[in-house]
């Protein structure tokens, strides 16, 4: 009867019954595991926890009882028990395939993806033709930007489960990744023909309308998520690109906010009773920082920081320590930290890329001196008896870390060949890391630096040195163009056709740096028209050289 009323969605009555047959008989563990289950579906979390906890206590050989502890738990935050009760029904039941696969999601939000995806291969090993756990291995597989696993997974799960709205999403997600933005379209539009209130699905195909460049088509579909899910951060943040990438500052940045609220984008979100307001006198407080995002974006936007202290304000910058020697050249008394202060001692806390929005940020009023940070003199002198002097030197770099993020900003190093045959040119390699092996495989020559460049704990010191004593800095969009606009160097950066925000469009200079100049890509992929513009003009700039 009770399983009935169960089967018939009605949850409330359930719970009624139940607790009076638990009353009468306080030892069946099976009315309590119902009773614990219908009060999971009407949200009664720590209700529902308690009751699988005596489902366990009751019958420490039921498994299913650990299995329903083991998801309560997990919803409630607590990881670490909501593992031990997973496991212990797996010791009871090797079997148990739904366990593998709610240990593969606390896994998964522990940010433990190994052994997330071993979990779910237990899991399918079992049971082959689990659409939800391929639907889940798919996604922890893309965490690990193991893309083409990820889609064969996500292919899978759809094969099984043709109306799978999630799956088609995460399809879509992944395609988006590989910059294959027509089949992402597609894997969207099916998502969304299963599922027409799915908000995420909708921000998802606005982020595709955005790298298409088509800015009103993307507004338009965050904002029909937004209708279906007002609070959808993911769509809020999304809605800043179309108005940053168009020189919106300032409602571009009140959307950047929202990456705040999005678990995977900022790690620590400033406390409530810490946050900046405008109308806060900074003077004599102490301004808490701390970094967020890639190297680039900390040699970016770490340009604020002494704003801060001329407002009076004492800051302290939490940073990675390979940057502090680079950021102490900044001009200011910004104390350096690897760690969080406790809170007795700071007043107000931002993180960095907060900054921007919290001084109300326009085109017209970035701070943008022609260098603020510099390279360590020594270094400069040491490099300058190792580099030649009489050619022109042009310091290169053609790809960033292997992360989604640099998707479509690298192009082969095999580009710069046209100006490697340039008179009197010197090409020097600034680049460390992924794509440094393709300089076996070019034909042109490329002097690099390997046993003793930036060899120590110590990111960009010998880079920022080299670059001072080159006389052109010639990149993709990576961490070196910043350091170099930083520093003030003449740099020329080549960008994917739809660029980061911070290019903007249709503009060959930069409001961030102005010893910049921005090579734009006309066509999607097309850098052969990049190289074009940049040896054409490399060889004005050489003949006016003389």
């Amino acid at each position: 009867h009770l399983m009935n009323l169960y089967n018939q969605g009605q949850l409330a009555m359930v719970v009624q019954q139940a607790q009076g047959f638990a009353q009468q008989y306080p030892r069946a563990f099976i009315v309590w595991n119902l009773l614990g289950a219908a009060l999971k579906g009407l949200g009664r979390i720590n209700d529902a926890t308690e009751a699988f906890s005596r489902v366990t206590q009751l019958n420490p050989n039921y498994a299913e009882g650990f299995n329903n502890l083991g998801v309560m738990l997990q919803d409630q935050g607590k990881a670490e028990e909501a593992i031990h009760a997973l496991n212990k029904a797996i010791s009871i039941n090797p079997k148990f395939a739904e366990a593998y696969n709610n240990l593969g999601n606390t896994l998964r939000d522990q940010n433990k993806l190994d052994e997330a995806v071993e979990a779910y291969n237990r899991s399918l090993v079992i049971k082959p033709d689990n659409a939800d756990t391929l639907n889940n291995l798919g996604a922890t597989l893309k965490d690990k930007d193991n893309l083409e696993e990820a889609i064969y997974a996500f292919k899978r799960a759809i094969s099984i489960m043709p109306n799978n709205a999630e799956a088609f999403n995460n399809l879509g997600v992944s395609l988006k990744d590989q910059d294959k933005l027509v089949e992402a379209l597609e894997a969207f539009r099916a998502s969304l023909s299963i599922k027409p209130d799915y908000a995420e699905a909708y921000t998802n195909l606005g982020v595709i309308f955005r790298e298409q460049g088509k800015f009103e088509d993307a507004i338009n579909n965050y904002q029909i998520a937004l209708s279906f899910k007002p609070d959808h951060a993911e769509a809020l943040y999304n809605m800043s690109f179309p108005y940053l990438i168009q020189g919106n500052l300032v409602d571009g940045l009140k959307f950047w906010e929202w990456r705040i609220k999005i678990k995977k984008r900022l790690a620590t979100p400033a406390r409530a009773k810490f946050i900046w307001t405008r109308d806060k006198i900074l003077k004599g407080s102490q301004f808490f920082v701390y970094e967020e995002q890639g190297l680039g974006d900390i040699i970016q936007f770490c340009r604020y920081l002494p704003l801060l202290e001329q407002k009076g304000a004492i800051v302290n910058f939490k940073v990675t320590p390979k940057l502090h020697a680079l950021l102490q050249t900044m001009k200011s008394k910004v104390h350096l930290t690897a760690s969080f202060p406790n809170e007795n001692e700071i007043d107000i806390e931002a993180p960095l890329m907060s900054l921007p929005h919290l001084f109300n940020t326009e085109l017209e009023t970035i701070p943008s001196a022609k260098s603020y940070l510099a390279a360590d003199p020594d270094k400069v002198s040491k490099w300058s008896n190792r580099l030649s002097k009489d050619r022109y030197k042009i310091g290169i770099c053609w790809q960033g870390s292997k992360t989604n993020i640099d998707v479509g900003r690298s192009f082969p190093l095999s580009h710069f060949r046209g100006i490697s045959k340039l008179s009197d040119v010197e090409l020097i390699s600034l680049h460390k890391g992924d794509g440094e092996d393709q300089i076996r495989d070019v034909d042109f020559d490329v002097t690099t630096f390997r046993a003793d460049f930036d060899d120590g704990e110590d990111a960009f010191v010998d880079t920022a040195a080299v670059m001072i004593n080159c006389d052109l800095i010639i990149t993709s969009d990576t961490a070196i163009a910043h350091l170099a606009g930083a520093l003030g160097c003449q740099t020329w950066v080549a960008l994917k056709h739809i660029p980061d925000w911070r290019w903007m469009l249709d503009r060959s200079d930069s409001p961030w740096y102005p010893t910049m100049t921005l090579f734009r890509q006309k066509t999607p992929g097309d850098w052969a028209c990049v190289f074009d513009a940049i040896n054409k003009n490399l060889r004005i700039l050489l003949d006016q050289r003389g």
